[in-house]
């Protein structure tokens, strides 16, 4: 087959026991070892962009608004607590705090269980079942009437929620190449940043229209933005592509291109059949182990920040009204500065460095907050902090993700790490209890040192890569074909540091 844009040509190749390895002129296969023909596959670089972009066009908007109200569903909680939703339930101690943590907990157990589905399944399907049971769970916390209630909505919501932000994070990984993937990923926590700008805005919007039909105005507010959600989300069953080779929005040559694609990539992304040996691969692998430890201990400051921001200004000085609609620009600066380093992370394609840059305004900021109790410096600082928040976790997400190969081993290593990373969680609904109001020093404080040995272990994980890296190169230039392993760990996969 050879067309103007796509070239297949046949070479042989070495099969061992565990992995492919290149076979040339007259060398002779090891024993053990069986030669099939593969097929070595161009596609014109032009037409392979201009599909991407046909996703960057129709996936890319369904997915932005999807996260978009995902995020927005879970961070009201702390929209709400300004306007009364802890004394209107009878909130006692750190009950809040509990609603905050107690969240995670079926977060984090059922994540790996979401993203295999994704890929057994297919997304529509997955997806579309998460949303409707998260809007549920969101509509009905306007009911709530007590602790107990106010607790069983917020665990289904986490049960629900618990695979959206690692599901599509491997779903781009599907679609597109590992160079360019960090800009995609970034569209999650861009999501989230603008998110808590709308949700600012959302939350002003409805308390200026007080008590209605005997509701208070934070009861509307989960009310409305759960049917918001299910009324905007509810087509991505019909719309959102299963496979990126089926895509109802590509044309049939297209189609072909996007299958040809995948067995040129069969490195990275391997084939469709279930093996247990990844899920071992994945369970076994200290990268995913050393990289959930930068990732747990950077997300303590973005949960933190996420739910209680409204409370941190409030904290400051400044009144309910003022606490929500401050918010609205300090997310801003923060989608925009995450744009920007995910950019040039791909670009440079560099992970670490740029993770490293990242945790140096949280650090700082967060250790202002620490020092004065001056309002406007304070706040300030929180334009300060959101620079680096959100970028940190977008890169240590696309990080991992595109250095899990193949697909099965990334469906189940990609959600492990997660899953460990958003244990953070569990801390950081402890922070911020109203006894340490109004400047919140412990939790600060803790922020702040916690982002400190986020980077230490980006530095370790960075060690780690290199090293294999390394150690690939040094057997490449000792004339080995392989080292007996595959996917990632295979001697044809170098790690993007």
């Amino acid at each position: 087959m050879e067309s103007s844009n796509i070239k297949l040509e046949k070479e042989a190749v070495v099969v061992g026991s565990e992995k492919l390895s290149m076979c040339s002129g007259s060398d002779t296969p090891e024993a053990g070892t069986e030669t099939v023909v593969v097929e070595s596959i161009y596609i014109d670089p032009e037409k392979e962009k201009a599909v991407l972009r046909k996703f960057d066009k129709y996936v890319l908007p369904q997915a932005f608004v999807f996260i978009l109200l995902n995020y927005l569903d879970r961070s009201n909680l702390g929209n709400a607590r300004v306007f009364g939703f802890e004394q209107d339930i009878g909130l006692k101690n750190n009950e809040f705090g509990n609603l905050v943590t107690l969240f995670f907990v079926p977060y984090i157990v059922t994540e790996v269980f979401w993203v295999t589905a994704v890929k057994r399944f297919g997304p529509n399907f997955v997806i579309t079942t998460a949303l409707v049971g998260w809007c549920t769970a969101t509509i009905a916390t306007g009911f709530v009437q007590n602790y107990h209630q106010a607790l069983a909505c917020r665990m289904l919501l986490g049960l629900f929620e618990a695979g959206v932000a690692p599901a599509f994070t491997f779903i781009f990984s599907t679609i597109y190449s590992r160079e360019s993937t960090a800009k995609r990923v970034a569209l999650i926590n861009f999501s989230n940043a603008v998110s808590g700008a709308f949700g600012g805005m959302f939350a002003y919007a409805i308390q200026t229209m007080g008590e209605q039909r005997g509701l208070e105005a934070w009861r509307w507010l989960f009310i409305i933005e759960g049917a918001v959600s299910l009324a905007l989300c509810g087509g991505c069953l019909w719309s959102f592509p299963n496979k990126p080779e089926t895509a109802w929005f590509l044309k049939e040559d297209e189609k072909e291109l996007m299958r040809l694609r995948k067995q040129r990539d069969i490195i990275y992304k391997g084939d469709d059949k279930f093996d247990w040996k990844w899920v071992k691969q994945a369970v076994t692998d200290p990268f995913i182990y050393v990289a959930s430890m930068a990732f747990f201990t950077s997300s303590v400051a973005i949960f933190g920040y996420g739910t209680f921001l409204p409370t941190l200004i409030r904290g400051f000085g400044y009144d309910a009204f003022q606490a929500n609609y401050l918010t609205i620009p300090v997310y801003a600066v923060g989608a925009a500065s995450l744009l920007t380093q995910a950019y040039w992370s791909d670009r440079l394609r560099q992970r670490a460095l740029f993770l490293l840059i990242s945790a140096c305004p949280v650090i700082a900021a967060y250790l202002i907050c620490v020092g004065t109790g001056n309002r406007v410096a304070c706040y300030v600082a929180m334009f300060i902090l959101v620079t680096g928040v959100y970028s940190f976790s977008c890169l240590m997400m696309t990080w991992v993700a595109t250095n899990l190969v193949p697909d099965y081993k990334r469906s189940v290593g990609l959600p492990i790490f997660a899953s460990l990373g958003n244990c953070s969680g569990l801390v950081a609904g402890q922070l911020y209890p109203r006894a340490q109001a109004p400047r919140y020093i412990m939790g600060n404080s803790i922020s702040a040192g916690l982002e400190a040995i986020a980077s230490v272990f980006v530095v370790l994980t960075w060690l780690l890569l290199r090293r294999r890296n390394q150690q690939k190169d040094k057997a490449i230039a000792t004339g080995a074909t392989t080292n007996g392993l595959e996917g990632d760990r295979g001697l044809d996969f170098k790690y993007i540091l």
